[in-house]
């Protein structure tokens, strides 16, 4: 039976062989990182499920582009696609949607699912941003409240006002 402060290595204590050991194990995990998408980085930036609003939550930033509807968005990534979906097509979407006071609301990317609906089943500045992507697009739309909940919100428990979301556009169904 070996004493108990046996180190199978005469000469190293311990804690140097731990912290050794530890630095083979971190090596390969660290060279496995490389670039990833937006959003795969969106959900590791998430604090107790919740995603740091964008510093321009509060309103569109002047390089923005802004439809007669008052849609408002900025292309974080384009698409590679050549498609935009219709009203009639199911899409696969990642999300983050946050109030402009920074408050999150809802994120598919939190949850580590991508959601799927009908593209026109959707409030109506969702339904005329998803048309204007191509799969694979990162957008960032700014929802007046007319083409979101109202304000006050219209269904209970809804935010209300503007409302920011990133969208990512997986693939139209």
């Amino acid at each position: 039976m070996e004493p108990i402060g046996f180190v199978p290595f005469p000469g190293v204590s311990m804690i140097r062989l731990r912290s050794t050991l530890s630095l083979f194990l971190l090596i390969p995990l660290l060279a496995a990182c490389g670039d990833r998408p937006t959003m795969e980085l969106d959900a590791e930036a998430a604090v107790d499920g919740m995603i740091p609003a964008p510093a321009n939550v509060e309103a569109p930033p002047s390089n923005a582009e802004t439809s007669d509807s008052g849609l408002a968005w900025i292309v974080i990534r384009p698409g590679d696609g050549d498609r935009f979906p219709t009203e009639q097509d199911m899409v696969r979407v990642h999300y983050t949607g946050w109030q402009t006071d920074g408050t999150m609301f809802d994120s598919s990317v939190v949850r580590g699912e991508p959601a799927e609906f009908p593209a026109g089943a959707l409030i109506p500045g969702w339904v005329e941003g998803l048309q204007l992507m191509t799969a694979g697009e990162i957008r960032r739309f700014w929802i007046p409240a007319e083409l979101a909940y109202g304000d006050p919100a219209s269904r209970p428990g809804a935010p209300a006002g503007m409302l920011v979301f990133d969208v990512q556009l997986i693939e139209i169904l």
